[in-house]
């Protein structure tokens, strides 16, 4: 309504080009000097009001063949994560908690922010806590994670996906995979060189081309979807969709609660064959609760490795008040609390499978090593041979040489043994029995008096033998006696008789030194 008097054409303004009055403000005249406007403020953007809410439940398993678990799974009202932790000896484990740790900070009730920036704000910080890990304990260089995110602001849902793991949604009765796998068989699938199927059985499936490592940067896949009431949201480890058909998990995601479709997915894999860890997180779609009705949301669900990350938490180099300072410790009480093996709660034992997937050095001079050790194997090998000569060439044993009974030194092997003395005594005046223990050698002694005793034992038995049949001779009938003259007792060696044969000669050593072997005669000098 305009003042008595007035122009109602001012007072609503210039006309446009048909006559009809316009909202604008007239522009300025010279009598109407133009008023200065007031600088303005951008007003916020106020972030739609949720009309949505998750109802969800998380699962993680270390499956029946690993020993630890290197998973990590986290499910809230507006947050949905997995991360599957890569690296073995290098703690998996430590990546994804880490990640999960720096990611769960999302899970807050939807501001003014876009939810794909947030997902990728939150999966950068957990890149950089990685590192910082990494530069604490260089132990941990090598230890990666895949992640799964997806962020729910009341409407639509945000994912950021890097790796492997997958997000589904499960719309009337309908699966979709959201997420593509950052992996090597997927790369040939994509080209068409294998199908999904051969995909499951190859080689390399578990070989990742994009990870959270805090090293290299990545960029996540980064994408947002409207969501509906009834619709179903599944994130998982590869220890689930690695084994599991779609139509299976359909099935398993069609009927019951997030929760039973949880726990029946993870059974389902592990009775699948899953060689992995296996997490999984199932959030169903649902109308928010009218205002005044209970709709206090559900706490949040940490699985998986992250559960217990400060258990588990690198070791610092010093625990003193002053770097290493002990002097200010305070003293460990004598009795460690039940339940605690150790003596130190931030020391728990050495996990086995950790010391297993432990770094080895690499060998050096592997060939200096090799030269040292067979050098010391010859040495030993030659002081051996050494010793067993030494011994041989101190022993002495009775036998033959050109028919002559002599004394040998050394063992009687071929190239042990040599003539060491040689008497007039021949064998072949020896008995039998005699003859043939003297031909193979069998009297050995120690020293060479007891070979040389034993030469005159033989000398003695020779000479019985010889007067014996001159009696014998003597007696027959008509029988001329025997011009030879026997011998007597002082004729046969013995060892103590300076002109015996078995006298070392001139310059000749019986104790082991080289000898001058000459054939000597009873009685000779």
């Amino acid at each position: 309504m305009t003042e008595p008097g007035s122009d109602s054409s001012d007072a609503m303004g210039p006309l446009d080009p048909t006559g009809a009055p316009t909202d604008r403000p007239a522009p300025p005249t010279a009598e109407a000097p133009a008023v200065q406007q007031p600088d303005t403020v951008d007003v916020p953007v106020q972030a739609p009001k949720p009309t949505l809410e998750l109802r969800f439940h998380a699962v993680s398993d270390v499956g029946r063949v690993r020993k630890d678990n290197q998973d990590s799974g986290y499910a809230g009202p507006w947050l949905l994560a997995v991360c599957d932790g890569v690296g073995g000896a290098a703690r998996g484990d430590i990546a994804s908690g880490t990640a999960v740790g720096e990611l769960r900070q999302l899970d807050e009730p939807p501001g003014g922010g876009d939810v794909i920036d947030r997902v990728n704000d939150g999966l950068h910080e957990a890149h950089i806590a990685i590192g910082a890990q990494v530069d604490q304990d260089p132990a941990l260089n090598g230890t990666s994670t895949t992640a799964t995110v997806g962020l729910f602001d009341g409407t639509r849902l945000a994912v950021g996906h890097v790796g492997d793991s997958r997000a589904y949604l499960l719309r009337d009765g309908e699966l979709s995979q959201l997420t593509n796998d950052h992996t090597f068989v997927q790369s040939l699938i994509d080209e068409g060189r294998i199908t999904e199927a051969e995909a499951r059985v190859h080689p390399h499936r578990n070989l990742i081309l994009k990870a959270l490592d805090g090293l290299h940067e990545v960029e996540p896949d980064l994408f947002a979807l409207e969501l509906v009431a009834g619709d179903r949201l599944f994130l998982c480890s590869d220890g689930a969709c690695g084994v599991l058909e779609d139509d299976r998990i359909t099935a398993l995601l069609a009927d019951g609660s997030p929760e039973f479709s949880a726990i029946e997915l993870v059974r389902a894999s592990l009775d699948a064959g899953s060689s992995d860890n296996v997490t999984c997180v199932v959030a169903d779609v649902v109308a928010q609760e009218p205002d005044g009705a209970d709709g206090t949301p559900p706490e949040p669900m940490v699985v998986g490795a992250a559960a217990d990350l400060r258990q588990r938490r690198p070791r610092t180099l010093f625990r003193g008040h002053r770097s290493g300072d002990t002097g200010e410790l305070e003293p460990v009480a004598a009795d460690i609390p039940d339940g605690i093996g150790h003596a130190i709660r931030e020391d728990p034992p050495m996990d086995p499978e950790a010391l297993r997937y432990a770094p080895q050095p690499p060998p050096r001079f592997t060939w200096a090593r090799r030269l040292l050790a067979l050098a010391v194997l010859v040495g030993l090998a030659w002081v051996a041979l050494g010793s067993a000569y030494w011994w041989s060439q101190r022993q002495y044993y009775v036998g033959e040489d050109d028919g002559a009974v002599v004394i040998y030194r050394g063992v009687n092997v071929p190239g042990l043994s040599s003539v060491y003395k040689v008497s007039d005594l021949q064998v072949e005046d020896l008995p039998s029995s005699s003859q043939d223990q003297v031909r193979e050698g069998r009297d050995d002694f120690d020293n060479y008096k007891d070979a040389a005793d034993m030469v005159a034992k033989l000398a003695q038995v020779a000479r019985t033998q010889q007067d014996a049949e001159d009696t014998e001779d003597a007696e027959e009938p008509g029988a001329t006696p025997s011009e030879s003259v026997t011998p007597g007792p002082s004729d046969f060696p013995s060892v103590t008789d300076p002109a015996s044969p078995f006298s070392p000669s001139e310059g000749a050593s019986t104790d082991g030194g080289a000898a001058d072997l000459t054939s000597l005669t009873p009685g000779s000098p």
